[in-house]
Parts: C-alpha cells; structure tokens; sequence
C-alpha cells in the first residue's frame, strides 16, 4: 500500500504535545453514540408497553437513526473537512444532547420515530469527526493504530456501559431516562473538547454541494425504505417505486462528483482495492449482525425472564472481547497480515453466530456467553483493522470524507441488517398460533404479547406466551443462520480483496 504521509509533517506530530489528551475527548464522542445504539434494545419492551407501536412502528425506531446518519454521513464529513471537524463535532454533540431530551419525552411512536430521525442527523456529525482528527492527530502509523483500538474499544465499552447502566436506569426510573444519560458525556465532551481539540480542516475544500447533500440522503434512504418494506411486507409499488428513485438519486450522485471539481466524496477513494474491500467488509458485518443483536435484549428479557440489568450485564462479553482484540489488533495485523486478520475476525462471528441457531427458550448462559465473547473478539479485531486501512488510503486532507464512507457503510449495514433480518424475525413470529380470544397487538410483538397476557385468564395468558415465546426464538435462530452466512461469505471476500494489504510500520 502506498502511503500518503509526509514523513516531516508526520515529526512534528508525533512532537505535539497534548495529542493523547485530544484522543480522551474523541472518545467521548464515540461513548455517547454507542451508548445510545446499544440502550435502546433494552428499553423496547418498555417502549412497547407504554407506546404501544405496531410492529412496523417499532422496526422504524429501531432503525430510523441509522437510516438518516447513513444518508448524511458523506454530506457531514465532507462538511467537517470545509468548515473545521472540531467546529461540527462540537455543534453535533450539542445537538445531540439537546435532541435526547425530546427522546426521552416523546409521547407517541410517531414522536419518538421523529425524535430518533432528528438525532440521527446530529449522530452524522459526530463519527466521521471522531476518527478524521484521529487521522490529523497521530501522522506515525504505529500510534495511529493505538488509537485507532482505543477508539474502537470505545465505541465497544459503550456497548458494553450503555445495557448496564441503562438497565440500572429501566429499574428505577422511567425508560425515556436512558436516553438522558447522553446529557452528561455531551457536556464533559463539549467543556473539554473546545479547551484541547485542535482545528483542522482542508485547506482548499471547495464549495459545499447542496445538490449532491440532496441526492445522497434522498439515495440512501429510498434504497434502504424499500430494502426493509419489501422484506417486511413482500412487493409492492410503493417499496419498488422507493428503490428505484434511490437508487437513480446514488447514480445521479455518483455521476454527479465524477464531474465537479471539488466533489463531496471523491470517488477516487474507491479505486484503492484495500480501501474498497474494507468497507464492503464493515457494510456486510454489520449487515449480518445487528438485526440479530437489537433482538437479543428482548430474548434475554422477554422469553428468559431477565431483568433489564441482568440481560445487559448478560451482553457484557460481547463488549469485553471486542476492547481486548481492538487494543491489540494493529500489532497483530503487522505480525501476520491484514487479511489475516480481518478474514479470521469475519469468519470467527460467523461461527458464534452459527452457535445461536442452537437457541431455545431454556438455553443455558454458558452458550450464550461464549458465542458473544467471539462475536466481540473476532469484530474487534475487524472493525479496528479495516478502520486503520481506510484511514491510512487517504491523505490527512480527506480524512472526513475517508472516516465518513466508513461509517455510512456501518450505519448502512444496520439499517439493512435491522430492516431484512428483524423482518425475518417479525415475520416468523406474527404466524404463531394464538388461543381464542388474542388481541391482534399481540401478533405485532413479543412486548405486545406480553401486554395482552397481562389481561387475559391464566391458563390463556400462558398458552399465548409459550406459542408467542417459541415463535420469536425460532424467527431469532433463523436470523442467526442468515448472519452466519452472511459473515462467512465476508470472510471469504476480505481474503481475497484484502491480498497484499499491509499496515505501515512507522518511521
């Protein structure tokens, strides 16, 4: 790989004091986004009883967050790069806090749907910043790979605090608190990050294009609405129709920086094999794995009985495999090899992912336990080394645009893997068989379910929940089996893609 750094730029940054502390505030940034991902698994039963949302309703606000960061990352990165990545991280942050508030207030499905949309678009702001000033902050490679792990351990210790401190939360309070919880990480971030956050930006960014902002929201977003709705509800106009204006927006789009000047993504960026093989890799782990995942919470608590701080401590190997292989997956990777590395992390979920067929109502911890720790081990090691590969393809000037397709490869991989394998799990569980006199609500949900047995005579409530509890494991084991051969077929691609990929090694 041909390296883009310039070795005396990289001298005087690797003299700049106050850099390590710089990283401390960017990772905030990365707790206060994944904290807010990984709570509100856990509150959707609370969600469920209180709303009351349909099943589509409750598919929307798990996903519509992702949907719209995916559709403005490019745009935000790319923005960031002109008008300064500490300046947009700093008003995103801002917003992001402020926006929480209305989260944790909302008061229909729709308000909450709406809520979930507007913090999606200050979410945009904050990840392609995060790891763009990482880009800016350490020019050495070695170090920037360290960073690099400790910026995906946090982004996984976030996984991990979020479900046991929200749990903690849904205990004793009401579950709009979890979202609350982003109010104090926002204002550590936003105190210290304009005290020792430097400014960088590329010095001849060119306009920002309204146009092409336009088209990729408008793309991404079609193309994902009509993903979920036909996996959902089988083909119809509407879904077809979404597709085909996103999919004429992503080409209009692509056309459209093939011909400026100073294009929002350059296009350029995709020509470098070891840049494209990493993002299709992150889109399609990602894919196979968080339908499974915002599914989980609700396994461990509605089908096992699980408290909501018990089912998040539940998920706490998952976070710890994934901090302990982040923090060493550089190294390993200039040991061994990149496609190694990544191949090996890839194929390791699929094989723990494999194990969660196996699942049933009764399935003993110690299973669960070890087929997350692996899930966590092999993604650490992944996610961290594709995110040093698309870092180091570009030079510091691009970082945004760089650390940007990287995350909308992410935010698109989850609102696919929530729209097709949730809707494999939505779809499995509405045909259970239910006793006379079910409500229909029952049918929408699992938390549903639980709600209409709440009102029913005893024997009724609990024939209804051993039909309704069998058919959400079996939708969740067939889910599993799809992520597995999803990741197993990544694997595989990133072994061949990733051929002669190396990290650099320093100066």
């Amino acid at each position: 790989m041909t390296s883009t750094l310039q070795p005396a730029t990289a001298t005087e940054a690797v003299k700049r004091p106050g850099r390590w502390l710089a990283l401390s505030v960017l990772v905030l940034a990365v707790l206060l986004v994944a904290v807010d991902a990984t709570v509100l698994g856990l509150a959707t039963p609370y969600i469920s009883e209180d709303l009351e949302p349909t099943g589509t309703q409750l598919l929307w606000i798990g996903d519509v967050y992702s949907f719209v960061i995916a559709g403005l990352l490019v745009s935000m990165g790319s923005l960031g790069d002109r008008i300064g990545r500490k300046r947009i991280l700093l008003l995103g942050a801002t917003a992001f806090g402020a926006i929480s508030i209305l989260n944790a207030y909302a008061t229909t499905p729709e308000l909450l749907i709406l809520a979930r949309a507007l913090l999606g678009v200050a979410g945009a702001t904050l990840m392609p910043a995060t790891l763009a000033l990482i880009r800016n902050l350490f020019h050495d490679p070695r170090e920037r790979s360290l960073a690099v792990g400790i910026w995906g351990a946090a982004a996984s210790a976030g996984t991990a605090i979020g479900p046991i401190v929200g749990g903690f939360l849904l205990e004793h309070f009401w579950w709009g608190s979890v979202f609350l919880i982003n109010l104090p990480v926002m204002a550590v971030l936003v105190l210290v990050g304009i005290r020792f956050l430097p400014e960088s930006r590329n010095p001849n960014p060119g306009p920002w294009d309204m146009t092409s902002v336009a088209l990729s929201l408008v793309g991404v977003i079609g193309v994902v609405y009509a993903v979920k709705e036909t996996a959902a509800h089988g083909i119809t106009w509407e879904p077809v129709a979404a597709g085909v204006l996103g999919a004429a927006a992503l080409y209009a789009f692509v056309r459209r920086q093939l011909t400026l000047p100073a294009p929002l993504l350059d296009m350029r960026l995709f020509r470098n094999r070891g840049f494209s093989g990493a993002v299709l890799a992150d889109l399609l782990t990602i894919l196979g794995l968080s339908g499974l995942v915002f599914f989980l919470s609700q396994y461990l608590q509605l089908v096992q009985g699980r408290g909501p701080l018990e089912a998040g401590l539940a998920e706490l190997p998952a976070a710890v495999g994934a901090v302990a292989a982040g923090l060493v997956a550089g190294t390993v990777a200039r040991r061994y090899s990149v496609r190694a590395v990544v191949s090996g992390g890839l194929a390791a979920i699929g094989v723990a992912l494999a194990a969660l067929t196996l699942l049933d109502q009764s399935t003993g911890y110690p299973l669960l336990g070890a087929a997350l720790l692996v899930v966590g081990v092999g993604a650490g090691f992944s996610f961290t080394v594709t995110a040093d590969v698309i870092l180091s393809s570009v030079s510091k000037e691009h970082a945004g645009s760089a650390s940007a397709v990287s995350e909308t490869a992410y935010e698109l991989g989850a609102a696919l893997g929530i729209a097709v394998l949730g809707s494999i799990v939505t779809g499995v569980y509405r045909d259970f068989a239910a006793p006379a006199g079910t409500p229909e609500g029952a049918h929408e949900s699992l938390g549903g379910a639980v709600e209409a047995a709440s009102g029913l005579p005893t024997n009724t409530a609990q024939d209804l929940l051993s039909s309704a509890r069998e058919a959400f494991v079996d939708g969740l084991t067939i889910a599993a089996g799809a992520g597995a051969a999803v990741l197993l077929a990544t694997a595989a691609a990133a072994w061949f893609m990733l051929r002669d990929q190396r990290l650099d090694r320093g100066f």
